[in-house]
């Protein structure tokens, strides 16, 4: 029977999730195009405590995702014939499940930020350290539960933001602008603005701000400054003179709105 992309990427339940990571080391998925490496990062998770699975390209795994849904992937962006950022953007679509992307080469600058821009949590450069990589991979799933912990009270407590004529329903995810209209968000955007109302009319250094989006300080030094202007084109009525989102000379930005939470 075929299988469409959707069902494949479909996420277990967040209660079903929560069990499975209790109960048992996480299941990281390593897909990578050399048999060498896959197999040596499985070698070294299985020696501490994780559950390898192993793909060398987009088939093994759609295969993967059918059989059970990874707790972490690892997924380098240069896979032959195959595009790491078509994947990753495909995952991504269908699934929250925490990425980190590896990289051949210290000048795949670019390839970084929209890899992390495109959801990615954290990235490698090969070559990498086998300790450094499971440091990150236990990081990032760390930072999964620690989220997972909070989400409950935040929802409680500020389910529903307006600022401005504009509503944020942090239940869904869900922008709207003062037309009641939709405004798609990106995973970035959307973080950067949460941060935002979390603390309105403060201003908000680079590295607060590059911590709350989980996007790394080392990985390009102007990233936020990517995400603040993308997210200006979406909220500014005029990007290029901000009245929303200032620029705080020597300290970072500053959301200038009051918000209500109704």
């Amino acid at each position: 029977m075929h299988t469409t992309t959707a069902e494949i990427f479909r996420s277990p339940s967040p209660h079903k999730l929560m069990s499975e990571e209790n109960s048992q080391p996480a299941r990281v998925l390593i897909v990578d195009d050399d048999p060498t490496m896959r197999q040596m990062v499985a070698n070294y998770f299985a020696e501490h405590n994780m559950r390898p699975a192993l793909a060398s390209g987009r088939q093994e795994l759609v295969s993967q995702f059918a059989s059970s849904e990874p707790n972490l992937v690892i997924l380098d962006l240069r896979l032959g014939e195959e595009d790491g950022l078509d994947l990753l953007r495909e995952i991504r679509s269908r699934s929250d499940v925490p990425i980190i992307i590896t990289t051949g080469h210290r000048g795949d600058e670019i390839d970084r930020v929209v890899g992390l821009e495109l959801g990615a949590d954290d990235y490698v450069t090969k070559p990498f350290g086998l300790r450094e990589l499971l440091a990150r991979a236990r990081a990032v799933l760390r930072r999964r539960e620690a989220g997972r912990a909070a989400a409950p009270a935040r929802e409680t407590t500020h389910t529903r933001c307006h600022f401005g004529g504009w509503q944020l329903d942090r239940r869904t995810r869900r922008l709207s602008d003062p037309s009641g209209a939709p405004v798609a968000l990106t995973k970035g955007e959307y973080a950067l603005l949460v941060a935002f109302l979390d603390a309105p009319q403060r201003p908000l250094t680079r590295e607060h701000l590059l911590q709350a989006t989980r996007m790394h300080e080392d990985v390009f030094d102007r990233s936020i400054d990517v995400q603040i202007l993308r997210l200006r084109r979406k909220l500014e009525v005029d990007p290029s003179s901000p009245r929303v989102i200032q620029t705080e000379r020597g300290v970072g930005y500053v959301f200038t709105l009051p918000v209500e939470h109704p």
